[in-house]
C-alpha cells in the first residue's frame, strides 16, 4: 500500500493529472496470467496473456473474473516486470491486455499526443 507521504508528494507535483486512486493502483498493480512457467531458479513466472490485477480483488483491472477466466495470480510480479518490451520476467508473455494497460496509464504509442495544426 502506498504511504500517505508518497501520495501527497506525487499529487503535489502534478495536481491536475493524478488522482489518489490512480497513484495507488499504479503502485500496487500485480499480474494475473493465463499460463505459468518456471525459470531456472524454480520461481513461477507469468506466461501467455497477461492482465493487471490489484491484490485483494477477485477481478482484473479490465473486469475479468479471475476464477471464471482461469487466470493465475502472480503477486510477486509487478506490472512493469511483465511487459515484454522492458520486463525481466516476461520471457513467455505472448500478449498484454490492452484494457489493463490503459487502466494503468500506458499509451498506445510512446509519443505524447500533440495537435499539429491548431485552429486560430
Amino acid at each position: 500500500m502506498a504511504k500517505l507521504t508518497d501520495i501527497i508528494q506525487v499529487s503535489a507535483r502534478r495536481p491536475h493529472q493524478a488522482s489518489v486512486r490512480e497513484i495507488i493502483v499504479k503502485r500496487t498493480a500485480a499480474v494475473a496470467a493465463s499460463g505459468t512457467w518456471l525459470d531456472p531458479e524454480g520461481v513461477r513466472r507469468p506466461a501467455g496473456e497477461v492482465h493487471g490485477w490489484q491484490q485483494g480483488m477477485n477481478q482484473t483491472l479490465c473486469g475479468l473474473a479471475l476464477s471464471k477466466s482461469r487466470l493465475t495470480r502472480f503477486p510477486h510480479v509487478t506490472w512493469d516486470d511483465a511487459q515484454p518490451s522492458t520486463g525481466s520476467q516476461a520471457d513467455a508473455v505472448s500478449t498484454v491486455c490492452p484494457r489493463c494497460a490503459a487502466a494503468l496509464g500506458q499509451r498506445r504509442d510512446s509519443r505524447p499526443w500533440r495537435r499539429s495544426n491548431p485552429r486560430p
